[in-house]
């Protein structure tokens, strides 16, 4: 018997030592968690993160914030509020409106929307903004970021590890350093395939099965951009370039999932309702690309500030605190990155060094002046 589980750990341990010191930006405790979930110890580690969840759970009340952290240029001593139209489009470009706060009275820039980069011009391709994000627990503080899709380009870049092989031209994990002079943002791309049970097309073809009714991130093969309802079966619809999917959609046709409050589609390992780090993708109604994130969230909550902040279909992407990640760069080349907020807990070098985990990076389209 003692010679068995001896043998069995020595097992363990040939695939346990290369997960966690091959070249992965991530920590041995994280890595060391991931393999035990690839190795059939998803269920445990679900019950110890949902009783770790459980124990520190947060009180509601306390008392109200004095300041919100500024995001953007503005974080680093720059720019002044920006004014977002509040109306329609105009004849020239669209800006959002302003998102206006739950809470009153309202904090100084409190919805108010910052450029994201020192020297971009009148017209923005990204605006950052934070708000308190729920009446009943008013030191919660969500940041958002709307992606201007007129002057900007999506891309889907796979990890060292995610998706899983078999993938031609993986690349290496992170932005490549040929498109770093138009990179405006990156940012998290959502649970790994095996967790979501979901799809994937990549490059226009299926690399893993397409699932009906499942939030997805679409880029066409013309470059436009939008979140659906997956209705087009399991394989690659012609004009496709890439779809990655996570999960029924949190909002659609600008109205809430009716299952968020107790539906257990959202978070095979931490529940729907449990408050932690989460993240989302919204689309508005003039298809512009809103992230929002926030710490202890449920997956209603954050709907609601994705919501709030002019979201019209959305779905939900990572959630705990190693995967949420939204990055924005001051300056051209990717220099001066800056976290969406400062809790953030990963490093906003992120995805400018080999990442184990997929993620999306938003471009200048080319020729578009920063």
């Amino acid at each position: 018997m003692t010679v068995a589980c001896i043998f069995c750990l020595a097992l363990a341990a040939l695939s346990w030592v290369p997960a966690v010191t091959g070249s992965r930006n991530l920590s041995i405790t994280v890595a060391s968690v991931e393999w035990l979930r690839s190795h059939g110890g998803n269920p445990i580690v679900s019950e110890i993160e949902n009783f770790y969840y459980q124990l520190k759970e947060p009180g509601k009340g306390g008392p109200p914030l004095k300041s919100l952290p500024h995001v953007g240029v503005a974080a680093a001593g720059g720019s002044s509020e920006s004014e977002g139209s509040e109306g329609g489009e105009s004849q020239v470009a669209y800006s959002p409106p302003n998102v206006n706060p739950l809470i009153h009275p309202k904090l100084p820039g409190e919805g108010v929307w910052e450029k994201a980069g020192a020297k971009v011009g009148p017209r923005p391709p990204v605006l950052l903004t934070t708000f308190r994000s729920d009446p009943e627990y008013p030191q919660f503080v969500a940041g958002v970021a709307w992606i201007d899709h007129t002057q900007t380009e999506l891309a889907y870049v796979p990890g060292l590890a995610e998706p899983p092989e078999p993938l031609e031209d993986r690349g290496n994990g992170e932005v490549p350093p040929n498109l770093r002079k138009r990179l405006v943002a990156t940012f998290n791309g959502g649970f790994p395939l095996e967790t979501s049970n979901a799809g994937l097309i990549y490059r226009g073809k299926v690399k893993e099965t397409m699932v009906n009714g499942i939030a997805t991130v679409v880029r066409y093969r013309d470059g436009r951009i939008d979140i659906v309802k997956w209705n087009q079966g399991p394989g690659a619809p012609k004009n496709v370039w890439f779809a990655k999917q996570n999960l029924p959609p949190i909002i659609y046709e600008g109205k809430l999932n009716p299952n968020l409050s107790d539906g257990p589609e959202w978070g095979e390992t931490v529940n729907n309702a449990t408050r932690v780090w989460r993240s989302g993708l919204g689309i508005d109604a003039h298809g512009n690309l809103m992230y929002a994130a926030a710490n202890y969230q449920t997956v209603e909550s954050l709907a609601k500030v994705l919501q709030r902040a002019g979201a019209v279909r959305a779905i939900e992407l990572d959630i705990n605190e190693d995967w949420t990640s939204f990055i924005s760069y001051r300056h051209p080349g990717a220099l001066d990155p800056s976290n969406l907020l400062p809790e953030m807990y990963r490093s906003p070098e992120r995805y400018l060094t080999p990442d184990e985990r997929d993620f999306f990076a938003i471009y200048l389209k080319p020729g578009q002046p920063w």
